[in-house]
């Protein structure tokens, strides 16, 4: 499954949406993308499970970019 990652940089930052970014990383639940990403010292703001025809949306996006870890 894919996930989309909403986050800050540092994990001291205050979640302002200008300053949020996105990241597509695949894993089994949203449980084990948290723990894959957690030494990244991001500021994760919300974790989305993609699928269907939001999958397919996110996908003609030119940033899309799906990060196996």
């Amino acid at each position: 499954m894919v996930f989309k990652i909403y986050y800050q940089e540092r994990i001291v930052e205050v979640p302002v949406r200008e300053k949020t970014k996105v990241l597509y990383v695949e894993g089994e639940s949203v449980k084990d993308v948290r723990k894959k990403i957690a030494d990244r010292g991001y500021n994760v703001e919300f974790v989305q499970e993609v699928t269907g025809a939001f999958l397919e949306y996110e996908q003609q996006n030119e940033d899309y970019k799906v990060l196996e870890i």
